[in-house]
């Protein structure tokens, strides 16, 4: 299929694209990557009335790192956080769940802020932006504001923006010394769309998780953090009786769908799986770390 007509306009400043996004309303949608958007525009899910082409813009595709966090410019290529050494350093987690974003033609063009403002329920970088409390930096017509991702992810491909609203940047806090990470999913193929995931992390301090971290993706209507797992964890050494019980919280916080693709109860069940490899996976680089 075709998309239906659109104008189109190649913002060479973030100030131009703000204000077609503005002129238009609800009627304009950005373009970056497109390795969403165009597919729903070829079978007219979406009929914008205007593309803002916004990959000309200089200052939006950047990996800086600062004191206490790592900043990610919203045209940020994946294939570029994947082989970024600093990310890697820094935020390992993230390293990982990027060779599981579709292939790699796709990771050429497809960029973080695209996928965040996109918010596929399946997606894996929504759920690295909640897993590392990221926080998102938005530009309007009204001005600037951040919003953490715990507030950005409202329902499936629904998020916290509106007319002229854009993504500019995230910003991921570091991870703390002595912090163990695991990053477990299961697709019908590599590439395709989770049908589900978990990402955890364990900073461990004298012996017991100090702080613990367990996000999920492909069990709900958005990603999500399983915090009542979570609390099980803290003060604690990781064992089997533990992760059965952490196990059991997390498939009791998660409402899966039956699709195509799975039932609700292959998702919750491979939920719980995939938290005990990642959780085992998280506690034993903790340790290392710690050695």
């Amino acid at each position: 299929m075709k998309p239906a007509s659109f104008d189109y306009i190649a913002a060479d400043s973030l100030d131009t694209a703000i204000a077609a996004l503005a002129a238009a309303g609800a009627d304009a949608k950005i373009i970056a990557g497109g390795q969403s958007l165009v597919p729903m525009l070829n079978f007219r899910l979406l009929r914008p009335s205007i593309l803002v082409d916004i990959n000309r813009i200089p200052g939006l595709a950047f990996i800086v790192e600062t004191d206490n966090d790592i900043r990610i410019g919203a045209l940020t290529r994946h294939h570029l956080l994947e082989m970024s050494p600093v990310i890697a350093r820094h935020l390992p987690v993230l390293s990982c769940a990027i060779t599981h974003v579709a292939h790699l033609a796709i990771r050429n063009r497809g960029t973080i802020g695209g996928s965040l403002s996109h918010g596929d329920p399946a997606a894996e970088l929504p759920m690295m932006a909640l897993l590392l409390d990221g926080e998102l930096h938005i530009a309007s017509a009204s001005g600037k504001r951040r919003v953490a991702a715990r507030d950005f992810f409202l329902d499936a491909l629904t998020v916290d923006l509106a007319g002229s609203d854009t993504v500019t940047e995230i910003a991921l806090p570091k991870l703390p010394p002595q912090t163990g990470w695991g990053f477990e999913e299961v697709a019908r193929r590599h590439g395709d769309f989770a049908l589900a995931a978990v990402a955890a992390t364990l900073t461990v301090s004298g012996g017991a998780i100090a702080q613990a971290r367990i996000a999920l993706t492909g069990v709900g209507a958005t990603a999500l953090r399983a915090a009542a797992a979570e609390a099980l964890l803290v003060g604690h050494v990781l064992e089997p009786g533990l992760i059965s019980r952490v196990i059991d919280a997390v498939r009791a916080a998660i409402e899966p769908e039956t699709d195509l693709h799975a039932s609700a109860d292959y998702r919750r069940h491979l939920a719980g799986v995939l938290t005990g490899r990642a959780l085992a996976a998280a506690w034993h680089r903790a340790a290392a770390s710690a050695a």
